[in-house]
């Protein structure tokens, strides 16, 4: 089975910067969607920003474009996630996912929770005002 592990998160002012990592093991195949889902109390989970890890092709939600970044270690099996001028809205539980895909589909972020096979543990961020 696939094991993801995050790390990272936080508190910061309105303005800060975070970066969340998220290791991935016991794989056996090179193609997987793999990004972040954030949760605050009271709402649903939403896609925040997903990578498809053979190509390096990303997918931002609108609210978080020009501000968040994905890369990728692939030595290391780690994908990263650069969050700058972060807001309060920001603030949630960010968990890392991932799900095997074929060599030529896309990751698209309307793509539901649901559909992700491996989740990790979950990173609070929290952003002050």
């Amino acid at each position: 089975q696939v094991e993801l592990v995050e790390s990272g998160g936080g508190s910061v002012p309105s303005g800060g910067s975070l970066r969340l990592s998220c290791v991935r093991s016991g794989d056996t195949v090179s193609n997987f969607c793999m990004g972040w889902f954030r949760q605050s109390p009271g709402k649903e989970r939403e896609g925040v920003a997903v990578m498809k890890t053979g190509s390096g092709s990303t997918v931002y939600a609108d609210s978080v474009k020009g501000r968040f970044t994905l890369s990728q270690d692939n030595a290391k099996n780690t994908l990263y996630l650069q969050m700058n001028s972060l807001k309060p809205e920001d603030t949630g539980m960010y968990y890392c996912a991932a799900r095997p895909v074929v060599g030529w589909r896309s990751c698209f972020l309307f793509e539901p929770p649901r559909s992700y096979n491996y989740w990790g543990q979950g990173a609070q961020v929290t952003v002050s005002s």
